[in-house]
């Protein structure tokens, strides 16, 4: 098992658990009670948990999502899959707006040597762009985020509401065929209403994990979305209903 692959599974034992001892998570991983205290250590600099004597208590609430630094090696060589293949849907001189999250990261990385005008709603995704030989950035206004870096508000709804892109690359919480395109909260639920509002397609990109989630904010039905790309474990059946539902999917 891989240290980002057991990080994760040390924060959701935790935050399912609520409490749990060293012990307990090195019985769970198969790793050295050393190599646990260490993970926590590392979890709890990323504000994962609380570290006591012996043990952790997780700091996160149920259905609130992991922080950033956390997600964003989670499935790394997936996510870079998914997002070479969003970058092979987008044209040279499009007008592009890129979502926050890890995934979405890893398109703006993608898209860094195109020829393309490309808002990032984030600023990892801007510092991934900055500097593309070939690319116009344009940013945002909006209220920052800590940790996430993400823009959210009434200010980075504006910046969208004024501008026509042709393509919205969004992430997500969860997705499903019945309960559509969900975020965790209502602040990156409207931006990214917004993001679609001005784009003439929305192309999501997301691993397969995400299809067994519905998150608390709805964004969109998934009759919305233009297409969809994830990766070999997203379930057949969900994305035979997003087809159903005139969604085009992309799998790599």
């Amino acid at each position: 098992m891989g240290s980002s692959e057991r990080l994760r599974m040390i924060a959701d034992a935790v935050r399912g658990a609520e409490r749990m001892s060293v012990a307990e998570l090195a019985a769970a991983t198969g790793a050295s009670e050393m190599t646990i205290r260490r993970d926590l250590e590392v979890l709890a600099e990323q504000g994962v948990l609380e570290r006591f004597r012996g043990g952790a208590r997780s700091l996160l609430l149920r259905g609130e999502g992991p922080p950033f630094a956390l997600r964003k090696q989670d499935g790394i060589e997936a996510k870079q899959r998914i997002a070479a293949e969003a970058a092979r849907l987008i044209a040279d001189g499009e007008s592009v707006v890129i979502d926050s999250g890890t995934t979405c990261l890893e398109v703006a990385g993608a898209l860094r040597n195109h020829r393309i005008t490309v808002m990032p709603l984030s600023l990892h995704a801007a510092n991934a762009l900055a500097g593309g030989p070939r690319l116009t950035l344009l940013m945002p206004g909006g209220e920052l985020r800590s940790g996430e870096l993400t823009m959210t508000g009434p200010l980075a709804q504006a910046s969208l509401a004024a501008l026509r892109f042709d393509t919205a690359i969004l992430g997500c919480c969860g997705l499903s065929a019945a309960d559509g395109l969900t975020a965790y909260d209502l602040p990156d639920a409207a931006v990214k209403r917004a993001a679609m509002a001005s784009a003439r397609r929305t192309i999501v990109v997301t691993d397969g994990s995400k299809f067994t989630r519905t998150a608390l904010a709805a964004v969109a039905p998934a009759s919305s979305l233009d297409a969809v790309v994830t990766d070999e474990s997203a379930p057949a059946a969900q994305l035979e209903a997003l087809t159903a539902a005139g969604t085009t999917v992309w799998q790599v």
